[in-house]
């Protein structure tokens, strides 16, 4: 299988680990800009998310915010006050469903949170928790029950940080149902459920933020995970929500609480709790990749049939280019040679956004079906081209 490019030579974000297996702290790569990175705490807890949800400040969001959120709520029938949902009746539906995720391994292990989609035992986690245990490690549940039961590792898949697990079920388990992230408003309240810090069954509320975020975060093996077209909430996200629900008013799963923004301190060093800014996997894209995985236990994504590589500015300068992806080289009978697209080029936009990041290439596999054509702009020789590429799946 061809994969549609190297791994970023742009560094990803850190782990803000507040622990290492040996107990000696790992201090932060130093920033001077806020970073959006996943929260993993080994030993007691995996970090990377999500109580998405900060408590509304003094619930003055204003009428036209809280006038979006009664609409959502109406619309849907769910009970609310217009800026927030009723959090009482969204836990008695929603909390039976939430798991505890516990992941040990050779390297070490902790916490995180799952919720059961089907009642006969599968979950949906986050990769991030799941991977200390996957090299013959051990992964076990915590019900909301107080039943402890092992959980097999279905599959999972590193780019979209999503794993399915199964445990399993003598009779039929309470399921938190999938909802349509597509019909998300900006101000629409949201509750989210997990276990921050190993507190399992802890529940918070809040707002979408805002929708379409690129989050890209750290995954295995060096190379970044995509948070695509991200949900942002002001959340108060803390270690141990990773992988944990983000629910509608109705008690739907919206998204997946995935990472969070962080701040750097005095020193420069990123880290410490929420700032309120999180971000969740939307439930459209990752009911797809979760269906994938029960059916095949992979995901196979659509691929450019390209390698190519950020040009940095210097480079940039000296090829008189204003920046882009070098395209390294082209599959043969592939869908960018098809296009037209040479070794050589420099693309310069794709899909109508600038193409600064191997992350974007990354982001549009992630997005777009086998067969949907991408438009793409590019240089060569000093001139401007564009072109259409067909992504197409890599032949089994």
């Amino acid at each position: 299988m061809t994969d549609n490019g190297p791994a970023p030579e742009t560094t990803p974000p850190t782990p803000d680990d507040a622990s290492t297996a040996s107990g000696t702290p790992t201090p932060p790569t130093a920033t001077s800009e806020p970073a959006v990175r996943p929260r993993r705490r080994r030993g007691w807890s995996i970090a990377i998310v999500a109580v998405v949800v900060a408590l509304l400040i003094g619930g003055l969001l204003g009428w036209g915010i809280g006038r979006l959120g009664a609409t959502r709520a109406a619309s849907s029938g769910n009970p609310g006050n217009g800026n927030t949902c009723n959090a009482i009746t969204v836990t008695n539906d929603v909390l039976p469903a939430i798991v505890t995720v516990s992941a040990v391994g050779e390297s070490g292990g902790g916490t995180g949170t799952g919720e059961i989609i089907r009642n006969d035992g599968y979950i949906v986690t986050n990769n991030h928790v799941i991977s200390p245990a996957v090299s013959g490690g051990q992964i076990s549940v915590l019900l909301s029950s107080g039943v402890q039961a092992p959980a097999e590792l279905v599959g999972r898949d590193p780019r979209s940080d999503l794993a399915v697990l199964k445990i399993d079920a003598s009779s039929s388990l309470p399921t938190v149902p999938w909802g349509q992230s597509s019909t998300l408003v900006v101000g629409q309240p949201v509750v989210a459920l997990g276990a921050p810090l190993g507190l399992s069954g802890t529940v918070t509320s809040g707002i979408v933020s805002a929708l379409g975020r690129t989050v890209p975060v750290p995954g295995d093996n060096g190379q970044n995970a995509i948070l695509a077209n991200a949900i942002q909430t002001d959340a108060s996200i803390n270690p141990g929500n990773s992988g944990g629900a983000l629910v509608n008013c109705g008690g739907s799963l919206i998204g997946i609480n995935s990472a969070i923004a962080t701040v750097p301190n005095s020193a420069g060093q990123t880290g410490g709790g929420s700032v309120g800014i999180g971000f969740a996997i939307p439930s459209d894209f990752a009911h797809a990749i979760v269906d994938q995985i029960i059916a095949t236990g992979k995901v196979t994504y659509p691929y450019f049939g390209i390698s190519v590589a950020p040009i940095p500015p210097a480079a940039a300068e000296e090829l008189k280019v204003p920046g882009g992806l070098y395209v390294v080289s082209v599959v043969p009978g592939g869908p960018s040679e098809q296009a037209g697209l040479q070794e050589g080029d420099v693309i310069t936009e794709v899909n109508g956004h600038a193409a600064t990041s191997v992350d974007l290439l990354t982001q549009t596999v992630m997005t777009t079906k086998a067969g949907e054509s991408v438009p793409v702009t590019y240089l060569r020789d000093g001139e401007t081209h564009k072109t259409t590429v067909t992504l197409q799946n890599p032949a089994s």
